[in-house]
């Protein structure tokens, strides 16, 4: 594992989130298309989406921030390895030396986590090999934001637009919304039950009955609504 500047991740959704496979298999299904060659996932926390994602790529390069979790990510790799066995570095993409290019850049509820977004962006636009992809899922919605986006230290949420306005100079390829009967869910806590961290139970529950209905539901939608937005630009 490679080591650079400290950073600590605030919140216990990652341990929380880990319960959600369906979520994560959905994800996978929608993101893989733009998923290929060498691959650098930026925030990879404890390795739930590497898991999820890695699959029959040439190279998946993991990018955390914290060094707590990135060490944790190693031995959790080590213990458990995959087919294809990633590199863990600990930094951030200002850390990445300058000729370092990727096929596929991702952020898959991390930019949320960043103050400046675009800067950030644009920073990892410059990682990115022409024909590349760079891939942002993130949460949806600034009337979605809630206890719990402040409790783990979401800076916003975003929209279609605004996360594509906070993308590099480069080609939209792809947009659209997952999880419509989630948004429900998130409404729910925002104006009623105003929880700052889900419990197990809620976890699963959103995971086995609600990601379920919401792949049946997002495509007669049209992907046009849900509590996710994925944006991904072309080189």
């Amino acid at each position: 594992m490679t080591r650079a500047a400290g950073y600590s991740y605030v919140g216990e959704e990652l341990d929380l989130f880990r319960e959600a496979t369906r979520w994560k298999a959905y994800v996978a299904t929608r993101l893989s298309p733009y998923i290929s060659g060498d691959v650098l996932e930026v925030g990879a926390g404890i390795g739930g989406t590497t898991r999820a994602l890695v699959a029959h790529q040439r190279s998946w390069t993991c990018l955390e921030p914290d060094a707590t979790l990135a060490a944790k990510l190693q031995d959790a790799l080590a213990r458990e390895p995959l087919a294809l066995s990633p590199r863990v570095i600990a930094g951030t993409v200002s850390d990445l030396p300058s000729g370092l290019a990727f096929d596929s850049i991702l952020y898959v509820d991390v930019l949320e986590h960043i103050a400046n977004d675009r800067a950030e962006l644009e920073r990892a636009s410059t990682h990115l090999r022409p024909g590349g992809h760079l891939v942002v899922l993130a949460p949806a919605h600034a009337w979605l934001y809630s206890e719990f986006d402040r409790a783990v230290g979401h800076e916003r949420r975003y929209t279609s637009a605004t996360l594509r306005a906070a993308g590099p100079p480069l080609r939209v390829v792809a947009s659209f919304y997952l999880d419509s009967v989630g948004m429900l869910a998130s409404a729910a806590n925002r104006f009623l039950l105003r929880r700052d961290v889900p419990t197990i139970a809620h976890i699963r529950f959103w995971d086995r009955w609600l990601v379920r209905a919401s792949r049946w539901l997002d495509p007669a939608l049209g992907h046009g609504v849900g509590k996710s937005v994925v944006v991904v630009w072309a080189r």
